[in-house]
């Protein structure tokens, strides 16, 4: 029987990439996407076995959402790629009253490994190296104070990248394994925005790697065995700066379960 995978925001840039892999490899893929009309686009020109499960991350009731629908139609992930992420140019607060890409980055992954835990085989978080210029206060960077476009981003990152090693502590027991992965700097749309910085920022891009590239790392952790790692592309690398703060990961697990209702 084919393995279950499962990418969120499966319909472009690396997300994409991914899901071609996967279902190039022979593997069943679920590919999430918040636009049902452009999920169902890229899942039928994935050759393979692609199905579109619609599903909005921004939001703890649309996460919950999506979960119920997982769990409808897989008695078993095997994997669990959290791909998904959002670059935000503006501080906009969700009808959860927080910061809309620390809802997406951070409390969607968490969430959805809390509501799909008995169903799990492997997780692999997509991260970001910029989580190494991030800060994360509880109670502050949940409703984006002090917000910053590239700052903001990174706190949300770092607060996703402090949870992985708490989660990897009691799932072995439980047969699931989840890592982090870096994949490079990627051309993808991520962070686009108009008017001189846009334009600047895309100029930018024609020299970074393809969503292809992107993918390679991503996919070879989706196969691999270990638990609790960061991967910087091919390499597992150590973590730096806070998110060596295991006092620090505690609070922000913590904020989590509070704002995600899970405990």
């Amino acid at each position: 029987m084919a393995s279950v995978m499962v990418v969120t925001g499966g319909n472009r840039g690396i997300g994409h990439a991914v899901c071609s892999r996967l279902a190039g490899d022979g593997h069943k893929v679920l590919l999430v996407a918040r636009d049902p009309e452009r999920g169902r686009r890229a899942a039928e020109s994935i050759p393979g076995d692609v199905e579109l499960v619609p599903g909005d991350l921004s939001t703890t009731a649309s996460v919950r959402r999506l979960a119920g629908e997982l769990r409808a139609r897989c008695p078993r992930v095997d994997v669990l790629i959290h791909n998904a992420g959002l670059w935000p140019s503006r501080r906009v607060l969700t009808s959860d009253g927080v910061e809309e890409s620390f809802a997406v980055n951070h409390l969607a992954p968490f969430l959805l490994n809390h509501l799909l835990e008995d169903r799990l085989g492997r997780v692999v978080q997509v991260s970001a190296g910029l989580y190494v210029k991030g800060r994360a206060e509880p109670g502050r960077t949940s409703v984006g104070a002090d917000f910053s476009a590239m700052r903001t981003y990174a706190d949300t990152k770092l607060c996703n990248l402090l949870t992985v090693p708490l989660f990897a502590e009691p799932c072995p027991e439980a047969g699931i394994t989840i890592d982090a992965v870096h994949p490079g700097v990627i051309r993808t749309g991520l962070g686009d925005r108009g008017g001189p910085a846009g334009w600047l920022l895309k100029a930018v891009k024609r020299k970074w790697a393809t969503p292809e590239e992107g993918a390679g790392p991503v996919v070879a952790l989706a196969g691999d065995t270990g638990t609790g790692r960061y991967f910087d592309r091919a390499e597992e690398a150590p973590l730096q700066g806070p998110a060596l703060d295991g006092e620090l990961a505690r609070r922000v697990w913590a904020e989590a379960e509070t704002l995600t209702a899970v405990r």
